[in-house]
């Protein structure tokens, strides 16, 4: 079966550099093993857009200008396809159409956008998610029903990390370790873990975007010289996956947000085997102290993360088996392997139902 394949980033780039192990397969949502599964992808070409209506024009010219046949349209979001999606919606698009739902499907207060939104979500016939708890919050919506909702047990590329630690090339001194890293960009705590850190005084690596507001509240911190800060601009996750894998524990400190932020620098701890702290996210479909891989804490408690700290700095063996339960973890069932198996079923059964309708 083909498929249309639609990212928000760039697709042949990132495929040519997951080729070259510069770049994690999981980012791309399936599309670097769909073919193990007899599923080939068409690639949308992408292009940016400063506006989200201009892209989704963009996006639907090229859609429906597609001359290959394929069986339905994958999207790694909706974003930039809301056009195609309402045209389907009303029957103008008869491609099925299957996409990821980062949040879960919620209520409009206002009744008039909520109405449209109603109408909206009827344009896509599967939606995949990345826990349990988003779909159950999405069927109270009233907007899509259980029968096109699944969870998928998204993951790490657990062999581009095993690649990355048998190439890991050695520092200037020799070293290979550092301490504490965290490489998050959305909605990260940074209030509560400087706060944390400036306690304790261990060392921390920050690596994040140059946020106004992120860069105004790191340089009140520049005087601590166990508080170090890095900005960078773009989609680098060879170098900071490089970064993560010289350090012994992650550190994951998020705001308070309805979907499950972090979840990316969650999965890439696993697949190196490292102990974590994380904020406790309830929207996690992974429990990282009843799998012993890490520590949790909650919103805003600077006191918890202190002592999650020394903790884990405090017991090295303790911390290196929660490195290790967190492999098996990523082993067992957050991999991209795993996952994609899981999409293809369903994305193979769509182009089974459809062929039968015909």
């Amino acid at each position: 079966m083909k498929i249309y394949y639609y990212h928000t980033r760039p697709i042949e780039e990132a495929l040519g550099e997951w080729e070259k192990h510069l770049h994690p397969g999981h980012i791309l949502y399936g599309l670097t093993h769909f073919n193990k599964y007899g599923i080939t992808p068409i690639l949308h070409p992408f292009r940016r857009f400063s506006s989200r209506l201009k892209l989704s024009f963009y996006n639907f010219f090229e859609i429906i200008r597609c001359k290959e046949t394929y069986d339905l349209l994958y999207g790694t979001s909706f974003y930039g396809l809301e056009l195609i999606i309402f045209c389907r919606a009303l029957g103008l698009f008869r491609k099925p159409i299957a996409i990821w739902h980062h949040q879960a499907v919620v209520r409009n207060p206002n009744p008039i956008k909520d109405m449209i939104s109603r109408f909206y979500y009827k344009g896509i016939d599967q939606i995949f998610f990345f826990s349990q708890i988003l779909i159950n919050d999405s069927l109270q919506s009233g907007k899509v029903t259980a029968d096109r909702l699944h969870l998928i047990h998204w993951g790490a590329d657990i062999d581009f990390y095993d690649y990355l630690r048998q190439h890991l090339p050695a520092t200037g001194n020799g070293k290979q370790e550092r301490a504490f890293i965290t490489t998050g960009k959305e909605h990260r705590d940074f209030a509560t873990l400087l706060k944390a850190f400036a306690g304790t005084g261990l060392p921390v690596e920050i690596f994040t975007t140059p946020d106004p507001e992120y860069q105004a509240l790191l340089k009140a911190y520049e005087a601590y010289s166990n508080i170090r800060v890095h900005f960078t601009v773009g989609i680098l996750p060879h170098m900071l996956a490089t970064e993560v894998c010289r350090s012994r524990f992650v550190v994951i400190c998020c705001q308070d947000f309805p979907y499950t932020v972090g979840l990316t620098t969650l999965v890439e701890a696993f697949a190196l085997g490292l102990p974590v702290i994380c904020t406790r996210n309830p929207k996690f479909e992974m429990d990282i102290e009843k799998e012993r891989a890490g520590i949790y804490v909650d919103y805003n408690d600077v006191e918890g993360w202190k002592q999650a700290i020394a903790y884990l700095y405090t017991h090295p063996e303790e911390a290196r088996q929660m490195g290790r339960n967190g492999r098996n973890l990523a082993e067992r069932e957050f991999n991209l392997e795993h996952y994609t198996y899981e999409l293809s079923v369903i994305l193979k059964d769509m182009a089974r139902t459809k062929a039968h309708d015909r």
